[in-house]
């Protein structure tokens, strides 16, 4: 279990990231801006920082670039925003960020970026890789800048369309959680070929429980079961 510091000014955004890792066992402090975030920072020490750029105190990058001339950037820090631009992507990962989180987030993309950062040592800040000539400057994303030229595509395994699912954050609470749950509960009967008890076991669900589960959710129990010859 690490302890998160989720920075975003959005109520909804940091309720449903914090019910996310919360039920992935983390701890998770939540700040609003970038006041609560100093705080936090020295209070909790968090394992992992998910900081969002654009606040209206002072924005992400700033607060990164603080922590980092101070000598207070020990953990990972993953930067989130929907409107970030490419020189705002190669300036925080300049100063320290590691990675970038494009609005509105995967289920998927969340998780696995917070896996990496809290498994991968702390860096020093490196220059983001240039893009190889073929690639076109306005094919660039955001995402691509801050991963050291990773296409984002790469770095999601290809287990069928809800690894790459986009959800809208913006949905009230319940409505959302209701999309994560029914992604998350598709993509695994998609990898395990259909078997509940598979399922069952990897979710940590009584069978039972989890095929009401996925009734309630509307999820489709043939999707991803092995086909007969």
């Amino acid at each position: 279990m690490a302890n998160i510091l989720v920075v975003d000014d959005e109520l909804g955004i940091r309720d449903l990231l914090s019910e996310i890792l919360n039920d992935e066992g983390h701890a998770v402090e939540l700040a609003e801006n970038a006041a609560q975030a100093r705080l936090a920072r020295q209070q909790s020490r968090p394992d992992l920082v998910l900081l969002d750029i654009w606040m209206p105190d002072t924005d992400g990058v700033t607060l990164l670039k603080e922590w980092a001339s101070g000598g207070l950037l020990t953990m990972p820090v993953i930067m989130m925003s929907g409107h970030a631009t490419i020189d705002t992507a190669v300036e925080a990962t300049r100063i320290g960020a590691m990675s970038f989180l494009e609005k509105p987030i995967t289920l998927q993309k969340l998780l696995k970026a917070v896996e990496l950062g809290l498994a991968k040592p702390l860096e020093k800040p490196r220059a983001p890789v240039v893009a190889p000539a073929q690639q076109v400057a306005s094919e660039m994303t955001v995402e691509f800048a801050m991963t050291g030229g990773v296409l984002p595509e790469a770095q999601v395994e290809a287990l069928g369309p809800s690894a790459t699912q986009s959800f809208d954050l913006e949905k009230p609470l319940r409505e959302a959680r209701d999309e994560f749950e029914k992604a998350y509960f598709e993509f695994h009967l998609a990898k395990e070929l259909g078997s509940m008890t598979r399922v069952a076991e990897k979710t940590g669900l009584e069978r039972t429980h989890l095929y009401r589960k996925l009734k309630q959710l509307g999820v489709d129990l043939s999707r991803g079961k092995r086909p007969l010859y």
